[in-house]
């Protein structure tokens, strides 16, 4: 398990484990508190629970997890137009803010509702 300073890029803490699980990670969060660390922020593989074992640290799933979540239920070549412009919206999350990835997936949603 690696702890990696977003900013810096530079690994924090690791772990050599067998299992990843969510107490390791809650142990890793209050290791690097301990050394004087300052949690703004995690972005994690969104394993079941680990988002809502930090109640005071804003926590995010990262975009290669969210992107192979999505991928699993429309797979990579979707044939029907609804899933070929939701892959469409899907490619934007990696290049573009919040605000505009957003608005594609309501603009998405508002067109295929009834789908």
């Amino acid at each position: 398990m690696l702890f990696k300073d977003a900013i810096t890029k530079e690994n924090l803490l690791k772990y050599y484990v067998k299992t990843e699980t969510n107490q390791l990670y809650v142990q890793g969060i209050e290791e690097l508190k301990s050394k004087g660390y300052k949690i703004l922020g995690i972005v994690c593989d969104g394993r079941k629970g680990l988002i809502q074992a930090f109640k005071d640290i804003p926590v995010q799933m990262c975009q290669f997890h969210q992107s192979a979540i999505i991928r699993r239920y429309l797979t990579k070549r979707p044939k029907l137009q609804a899933g070929m412009e939701l892959m469409d919206v899907l490619n934007l999350m990696k290049q573009t803010d919040k605000e505009s990835f957003v608005g594609a997936l309501n603009l998405w949603y508002d067109k295929w509702e009834q789908f």
